[in-house]
């Protein structure tokens, strides 16, 4: 499984970007999504950015990324629940493209 790094871009030209993100400066190949302006936000993996994302997305992907550190250090769930505060009193729902595919499953 490849675990992507919401990464913010500091600068980029000519098919390279230097971008910020989880306390590390990185340079990334980007040639897949084009070069974009900084402040830009990516999801970055292997020194490659993958497909730009909102600041929305960057803050949730650290979130979950902060709470799977929480419980790999041994965190207790009250630990990890603060990382997901938008899914505690929410009844899971399905991608609207998986709904027509589950008769029967609330959504």
């Amino acid at each position: 499984m490849c675990i992507g790094t919401p990464m913010k871009i500091v600068s980029c030209e000519h098919g390279m970007a230097l971008a910020e993100g989880r306390g590390q400066t990185e340079r990334l190949n980007m040639l897949m999504v084009g070069d974009l302006t900084p402040g830009s936000w990516v999801l970055a993996f292997q020194g490659a950015a993958l497909r730009p994302i909102s600041a929305e997305e960057a803050a949730q992907t650290d979130a979950a990324l902060d709470a799977l550190a929480a419980v790999l250090a041994g965190g207790t769930e009250t630990d990890t629940q603060f990382h997901f505060r938008d899914l505690i009193d929410r009844e899971p729902q399905l991608p609207a493209h998986l709904r027509s595919r589950a008769p029967g499953i609330k959504t």
